[in-house]
């Protein structure tokens, strides 16, 4: 059910039987299997976040969450300082610039590709790359970014109690609760309050499986068989680059 009816495409997915927590297992199942990069995306996330919203996590919402999700990664605390040391201009280091691709994968499927970057020549060539050599095309800045939306979400596995879930959501800020026919419940929250929004749900003894700011598709498309196979080798292909921190996409790959 959409409380607020706001992701009404949402509604399409289950229809279309697929299971959504099924597919947030198979994407973390992915992402532990990635664990290698984990640790260079959240200093560069960091580093980026304390220079361009200043190094006091009180102040900066931003570096507040990539500062949590490094100590949930089990990121030593000198490594978290430098991070932010070098962002606050404290420590010599790389200056990244944040740059957004966008284009479509098989079948039209539309991707986002976040990076961070000190080559932008390389990055949209190896982003470009990526593409075209697994059946995708870079589109023009806006092309697909209108298809989602910029949000905090946090996902609680089925059973868990979708009331205690939304009376603690709502009064911290929550924009929305969704109950899944899986019986997944998922929160959406303002960008800003996605930290708040989590730990008070933290507070109220509710640990999310998933937690991110994230762009979440607002109508998603189910791929199964050959297809599936080639818009996960296409997303592989884009995530295990160096300067890609995210890579969004309206694809559920069906196992």
């Amino acid at each position: 059910m959409v409380k607020s009816g706001e992701f009404k495409g949402l509604e399409d997915l289950v229809m279309a039987g697929h299971s959504k927590w099924a597919n947030i297992q198979h994407r973390k199942g992915r992402q532990d299997a990635k664990r290698g990069k984990i640790f260079t995306k959240l200093i560069k996330e960091i580093t980026v976040s304390a220079r361009l919203g200043g190094g006091d996590i009180n102040f900066n919402p931003r570096l507040r969450a990539a500062v949590a999700e490094a100590k949930e990664e089990n990121m030593p605390a000198e490594n978290i300082t430098r991070a932010i040391k070098r962002g606050t201009g404290e420590l010599e280091g790389v200056n990244y610039e944040e740059i957004r691709y966008e284009g479509y994968g098989i079948g039209g499927a539309a991707i986002i590709i976040d990076c961070m970057t000190d080559n932008k020549q390389r990055a949209v060539a190896d982003v470009r790359h990526a593409l075209s050599k697994n059946g995708g095309n870079l589109g023009t800045d806006g092309c697909v970014a209108f298809m989602f939306k910029h949000c905090g979400t946090l996902v609680f596995e089925p059973g868990t109690s979708e009331e205690q879930v939304m009376e603690a959501a709502l009064e911290a800020g929550a924009e929305d609760v969704i109950t899944d026919e899986d019986g997944s419940i998922e929160v959406i929250t303002p960008p800003a309050d996605f930290t708040a929004v989590k730990e008070a749900l933290e507070a109220a003894g509710l640990k999310a499986v998933l937690a991110e700011v994230t762009m979440k598709p607002l109508n998603e498309t189910a791929f199964t068989g050959d297809d599936a196979a080639k818009m996960q080798k296409l997303l592989d292909a884009l995530e295990d680059l160096d300067d890609v921190q995210d890579v969004y996409t309206t694809a559920v790959i069906e196992e």
